[in-house]
Parts: C-alpha cells; structure tokens; sequence
C-alpha cells in the first residue's frame, strides 16, 4: 500500500474501483488491487459492461455457450452474466465487508437504464438484481431522476441496499438525501434491522467541469476563463456541506438533524457521499484532482484504474480538502452564474445525457450479446 493512498485511507475517504471485468477476476487482479491499493469497493455501469463483455474477451465465452444452447433470451443472458461478474467481486471484497462491519466490501449494479423514467418497474428490477446477485454485501444503483426518488425510497424500505447514482445538482441530492431518510423510516416502520441497509450517493465531479468550462471559454471574457475548472469541486464541496447539514459531522461538531438522530438511534447508517466521475478529462489539470481535492470524512472515491494508479504514483493528500472552503465554493458558483452559465440548465443536461449514455452503452451491449449467442449457436 502507497503512502497516497494510505493517508487517504486514513482521512476517512473509502477507495473504490470504478470497473470490473471478468478477465479482472480471473487473473486476481482485483484481489491484488484490495491487498495492495486499498481498494475497498467496486462500482459498475452499462458502459463498463459493455467495455468488458464487448471487448471481445475469451472469459466469456463458457457462459455464452451455455447460455445460447439453453435459449435464453438477450436480456435474461445479460442479466446472467452481469450479475455473475458482481457476485464473484462481491466474494472477493466479503472480507473487507466483514471487516468493516458492513460499510465496505460492496459492488454496485445498476438497473436498466432503459427504466431510468419508470419507478415502479425500477423497483421491480432493483428486487430482482437483489435477489439474482444474493450477496449481502451488492448495492444496487438507482439513478436521482425525478422517477428514481420514490423508486429509491421504496427499495431502501424493503432492506435493500442503494447506490444513487447520476447526482449532478445540490438540489437533487437533497431530495435524494430525503429520499434516503424515508426509505430508512419504510423500513423501521416495517421492522427491519437499519443496521444492515447501506447506501452511497454518486455526486458526479468531471462532467461538471466539462460542460461548465465549455460555457465559460464561450462566454470568452477574462473573468469567465480564471472560472476554468472550479465549477465542479466547488459543487461537490457544497453537496458534502449539504451531506453535514442532516447526518452531522464526522467528528461530532456539528449536530445531526432531529430527523436523523432518530433513525441513527434505531441503527440506520448515512448514505456517504460518493465522488463519481473522477477521472480528468481536461489534460492540462492535474489527473488527481478529484481525489486529492475532494478529501472529507465519510466519503467514498470510486476511480477509473488510470487515476488509482496516478494517486498511487504522485498523489499529495494533505488532509480535509473540503470543510474549509464552503464559502468559496459558494462565491465560484455564484461567480459563474454572473459570467451567464445557467446551473439548472448545466445540471438537467448533465442528467439527460447521463441516461442516454448508458442506454446507448446497454444497446450496443444487447447488440454485442444477441451477435454472440447467435455465434454460439451455430458452433
């Protein structure tokens, strides 16, 4: 274990991998990255599935063979396959979530993109996931649309563990963190042990950046361009203030709002801020931004191999990188607001595009699958 990556570990910042892939199972990869980088979770999405799966990889193709000579349909083989991959991880990570009594050790999965809009039969799929993966310690990620919320709350009421995921506005994440208190009173009222109900909120980082910066290099005024690139810290420095203002501080100094110490009181857990979308997709800053620059305790960093690897090489964690700066965090996004970059506009677009990729991603996939049974078929 580096010393970067040690210290961050020690500052109360869990460190995820955001990837997984069969041929990362197989060789021990991700055994070798929890015992020698401090990984401590994984997340997964559409994309990295259809990265893994479509990348023509040969550790698929047992399943594929079995899967076409019994006939099952695209989706279910998808399903089959997917929630094989996080199974596996799930038993790979079960000492860390032993260890860590629950808090760690988990693997994401996310529902069909394709249900984003839908509640009901997003929480059909979130019971069924659950139940497929059979792992204690899988989450199961919902997206923070508007149709997601209830979705959240209903699933998180039945013991179910949720990874919100596709959070980019501080408006949002209060009505996901809402939505993460009612669900824990669903399930009280029904109940069921808090204790064991976890859940992360993925505040997504670089996107912001990125379509921000974008705006501001059009609005092309000096003002606009010493704006560049801190859009996105200062939005999630906010969240985690908004994060403080319900669950109460780490440390104790500051209280927990009454709605809260309730549920805390009863055993329930707070949902953690998890910093999503880590990787840097401008290379002129530094490439580990958001994880040297979004240190708090309490919070999860799910990262890209790419940026573990660089905050295991030149990472400089200096400690809380976040509780100090609410106030200029605040001044940034009031000063973009006056170069003429309309937050709410940023944010819907940011969640729009957000669904369409990884719909888009779980289309190609349906197509990289429905091409392999049928191959399998014929041999």
């Amino acid at each position: 274990m580096t010393d970067a990556l040690n210290r961050l570990s020690e500052e109360g910042v869990a460190i995820w991998l955001d990837d997984l892939s069969r041929e990362r199972l197989n060789s021990g990869n991700l055994a070798e990255l929890v015992q020698e980088k401090h990984v401590v979770g994984v997340t997964t999405n559409p994309t990295i599935f259809q990265k893994a799966i479509g990348g023509g990889s040969a550790a698929y193709d047992g399943q594929l063979t079995d899967l076409a000579v019994r006939g099952v349909t695209t989706d279910e083989a998808i399903r089959m396959i997917t929630t094989s991959d996080v199974r596996d991880a799930a038993d790979v990570l079960r000492p860390v979530y032993d260890a860590s009594n629950g808090r760690d050790g988990r693997v994401s999965i996310e529902v069909d993109p394709r249900l984003a809009h839908q509640s009901a039969a997003t929480v059909a799929e979130a019971k069924q996931l659950w139940w497929l993966v059979d792992r204690p310690n899988v989450l199961i990620k919902i997206p923070a649309t508007l149709a997601g919320l209830p979705a959240i709350s209903a699933v998180l009421g039945r013991g179910i563990s949720v990874n919100v995921t596709l959070i980019f506005s501080l408006e949002r994440y209060r009505a996901v963190i809402d939505a993460h208190l009612s669900g824990l009173e669903a399930a009280k009222a029904a109940g069921l042990d808090l204790s064991q109900i976890e859940s992360v909120a993925s505040f997504f980082v670089s996107r912001v950046d990125t379509e921000i910066d974008k705006r501001l290099d059009a609005a092309g005024t000096p003002e606009a361009k010493e704006l560049r690139s801190k859009a996105a810290l200062a939005n999630a420095r906010l969240a985690y203030r908004a994060y403080e203002e319900v669950y109460g501080s780490v440390d104790g100094t500051k209280p927990a709002s009454a709605r809260w110490a309730a549920l805390e009181a009863a055993g329930a857990k707070p949902q953690r801020p998890l910093w999503a979308s880590t990787g840097v997709k401008d290379p002129n800053l530094p490439d580990t931004l958001y994880v040297t620059e979004l240190v708090a305790p309490g919070t999860v960093n799910t990262m890209p191999e790419a940026t573990l690897d660089a905050t295991d090489d030149h990472g400089a964690v200096t400690g809380d990188t976040i509780t100090a700066h609410y106030a200029d965090a605040e001044a940034v996004l009031a000063a973009v607001a006056t170069a003429g970059v309309d937050y709410d506009d940023v944010v819907q677009l940011l969640e729009d595009e957000g669904v369409s990729k990884f719909e888009a991603s779980w289309t190609e996939l349906l197509e990289t699958v429905t091409a392999a049974l049928e191959a399998h078929r014929q041999n």
